[in-house]
């Protein structure tokens, strides 16, 4: 045989060796069960949570992170992200649950991710979604907007551009001809730091509005009339799980199968929250401590 000829046999071999290594490495980094929702694997005994950072959303959320923490004994991560990213992390199995799901208004997301995700049902009923203004100025409905825009310095103070409430808005002003108001994007938190310096300064401000929220027990707001429905009815908050949660951690999937509380029980814990040096998790802690009786309620105890 030819050098040449030697030289193609041995290139082959070694192809096919580096070819068996790659094959080796390949399989042995896949997941043990490639069946799993999770898709990679994790630390079991970490209860991971995901939310939308509103007031409502962080409270909630953490008062279930305490109970299960202080309750079940378990670690508990949280996870602020986008409204869309919240459904998307569900159905995908990298989270463990949610309990910031308003329903209808996340229609959008529920219609696309709410076959790969398990509805345990509403935890709080009541919900409230529209416009906002302090309760003193003479307008009573969204149609009369029309008419004070420049009171208003042509602005209507929103939250996240994705969130229900700012699509709702987004329709309000096309199907009640508001032309000369601009929908402003934001946060939860820097339209309620804008709403305390037009309160404080006795400014006309309209905002978007959802209730519950801890601005309606800081301030005299109201509501605007709604003539057209654009905003609904109201609705729930629901709380998600991930497909599977049920098997890997039944204590904590029970406990959120059972937990229930009231417009009040949330807003007094984002009222704890404002307060100058209380944090979320301390908020959340005060409030399982003085509701003792209803968290074992959630834990069937």
């Amino acid at each position: 045989m030819s050098p040449q000829g030697r030289f193609r046999r041995g290139r082959g071999s070694a192809g096919r060796i580096l070819f068996f290594l790659f094959l080796f490495v390949l399989v042995g980094c896949a997941p043990e069960d490639a069946d799993s929702p999770r898709g990679v694997e994790a630390d079991d005994d970490v209860v991971r949570l995901v939310y939308v950072e509103w007031d409502s959303e962080i409270a909630s959320t953490h008062v279930v992170k305490a109970v299960i923490e202080e309750r079940l004994g378990l670690e508990c991560e949280l996870l602020p992200v986008t409204l869309t990213a919240l459904w998307g992390s569900l159905a995908a199995g990298d989270q463990d649950a949610t309990v910031a799901a308003w329903l209808p208004l996340q229609a959008d997301q529920q219609a696309r991710y709410g076959d790969r995700v398990v509805d345990l049902g509403p935890h709080l009923e009541g919900t409230r979604i529209g416009l906002a203004v302090p309760a003193h100025l003479p307008v009573d409905s969204i149609p009369e907007l029309a008419g004070v825009v420049d009171r208003f310095n042509g602005k209507i103070i929103g939250i996240e551009p994705d969130a229900g409430l700012m699509r709702r808005t987004r329709r309000a002003l096309a199907v009640y001809g508001l032309d000369g108001l601009r929908l402003i994007s934001g946060s939860d938190s820097t339209m309620t730091t804008i709403l305390e310096g037009a309160m404080a300064e006795d400014r006309w401000i309209v905002v978007t509005a959802w209730t519950p929220h801890w601005m309606f027990r800081r301030w005299d707001l109201r509501y605007l009339k709604d003539p057209k429905g654009v905003y609904g009815e109201g609705g729930a908050i629901h709380t998600l799980v991930r497909q599977g949660l049920r098997e890997d951690h039944p204590r904590v999937y029970d406990f959120l199968s059972r937990f229930r509380w009231t417009v009040r029980d949330m807003e007094q814990v984002m009222l704890w929250m404002q307060e100058e040096g209380t944090s979320p998790e301390e908020a959340a802690r005060r409030w399982i401590g003085a509701n003792e009786t209803q968290v074992d309620r959630w834990l069937d105890e």
